[in-house]
């Protein structure tokens, strides 16, 4: 049984891109929303893996869909049979991104229609296959069950005393692009104080 990651795991966080990007964009995308059409602000968002900031590798999405992107909690399924339409976008990443939402929604009954009826070429539908897990692969959780990757950007939630390094990091403290210790769920290292430690994951917030 496939089972799917949490959509905001896999869309990955809004990044600061140069403002060429975001004109290239809207340029592509007409003004609005790649998913769902909304004319409203735009927001350049990197879908993983892919790492480069360059428009193939990038959707422009709405307020809205900004949101529930970054927060699984916030989704509202009715919000998202705009993919009905935006499925059939020739721009891949859009597509890309449609699978992996259908796919988070397909419990909906719904999504399992269209996902059946989308045609994807070959890279297209590798790359969106990684937008799921097989049930072998490690999650991070922070303490509030949030999934976290690397890159990402957490907050300490309580004083932590750093062994050998003679300083105590402090609640609220912010630590930026951490990552994920490959064989151990509790642990993720970022860097406190110009220096790299282990952290466990019970004791940090996603930013």
């Amino acid at each position: 049984m496939i089972i799917l990651i949490t959509f905001a795991t896999l869309i990955t966080k809004e990044a600061e891109f140069p403002m060429s990007l975001l004109e290239d964009l809207t340029t592509r995308s007409g003004g609005v929303c790649e998913l769902c059409a909304a004319e409203d602000t735009i927001s350049s968002y990197l879908v993983a893996p892919r790492t480069e900031g360059l428009p193939d590798n990038c959707v422009a999405v709405c307020t809205t869909c900004k949101t529930q992107l970054e927060d699984d909690t916030t989704v509202d399924p009715n919000h998202w049979r705009c993919l009905n339409d935006s499925m059939w976008s020739a721009v891949p990443v859009v597509k890309v991104v449609a699978w992996r939402m259908l796919n988070q929604l397909r419990n909906e009954g719904w999504p399992v229609d269209l996902i059946e009826m989308m045609y994807m070429e070959e890279e297209e539908l590798n790359w969106a296959k990684q937008g799921v897990l097989d049930g072998s692969e490690v999650i991070h959780r922070d303490c509030n069950g949030t999934p976290l990757k690397s890159g990402d950007s957490v907050t300490l939630v309580k004083n932590l005393n750093v062994k050998g390094a003679n300083f105590t990091a402090k609640r609220g403290t912010a630590v930026r692009n951490i990552k994920l210790v490959a064989d151990n769920t509790n642990h993720i290292e970022g860097r406190v104080n110009d220096q790299q430690i282990v952290i466990i994951t019970e004791y940090v917030k996603k930013n």
